[in-house]
């Protein structure tokens, strides 16, 4: 199946009606461990002329192997990105929708932190929901679109920098708890790491309001 380099059209043509993008995309929404994290990648009218890195995809299409090296580049090609977080009690005590505006509010203000001026700035959101506006202490205009990691290079940038962030959180989380196999799995429902569930009981980086045992097998 060929796939389809995703563009900057939908960017340069919002980028008309505002001075900077704030491109988002979520990553651990469905593990049954870890946080959930939110990348964000600014793109302004400058950056939305510049020829996009090669192999950019959304971080679903990048091989692991690829993802640290395109990562690298994507990050080096917007003006700022950052990476947001709420962790696995955050999603335990205010439900997943709330953590992921949680990860993006924190994600968008690493932008702020980083001298980015957000005043007339438009929130560039994959998907049909949006989850930060009811979150974010300062009104945002967000604009969610379907299939935007695929499609819009900006939030395929955003995609695979948080993928690779949360990729290697969880491999560090591993070595104090080999036997979930988070390595492998990144806190998502392999069969390996239900198995070692059933035996161990949860950690306490596992979200322990979700129906863990019953999860289906997503590997």
């Amino acid at each position: 199946m060929t796939v389809v380099a995703p563009t900057l059209s939908l960017e340069r043509r919002l980028l008309k009606e505002c001075d900077l993008l704030i491109s988002l995309d979520e990553v651990g929404r469905g593990a049954l461990a870890g946080p959930v994290a939110v990348g964000a990648a600014a793109m302004d009218a400058a950056g939305a002329r510049r020829r996009v890195p090669d192999g950019l995809r959304d971080s679903k299409l990048v091989t692991e192997r690829r993802r640290p090296e395109v990562a690298a580049r994507a990050a080096a090609w917007v003006p700022a990105s950052a990476v947001g977080w709420a962790s696995s009690a955050e999603v335990d005590e205010v439900g997943i929708m709330r953590a992921l505006g949680l990860a993006a509010s924190r994600a968008v203000q690493a932008i702020v932190d980083q001298g980015v001026a957000i005043d007339n700035a438009l929130v560039l959101l994959d998907g049909n929901h949006d989850y930060v506006s009811a979150v974010h202490p300062v009104p945002l205009r967000v604009r969610p679109v379907i299939k935007a990691d695929r499609d819009c290079a900006s939030v395929s940038a955003a995609s695979v920098i948080a993928k690779v962030a949360r990729d290697t959180y969880m491999a560090e989380l591993h070595v104090g708890h080999p036997a979930y196999q988070w390595d492998r799995n990144k806190g998502y429902a392999s069969l390996e790491h239900r198995d070692a569930i059933r035996a161990l009981g949860l950690s306490p980086h596992h979200r322990s309001s979700w129906a863990i045992a019953d999860a289906p097998t997503l590997f």
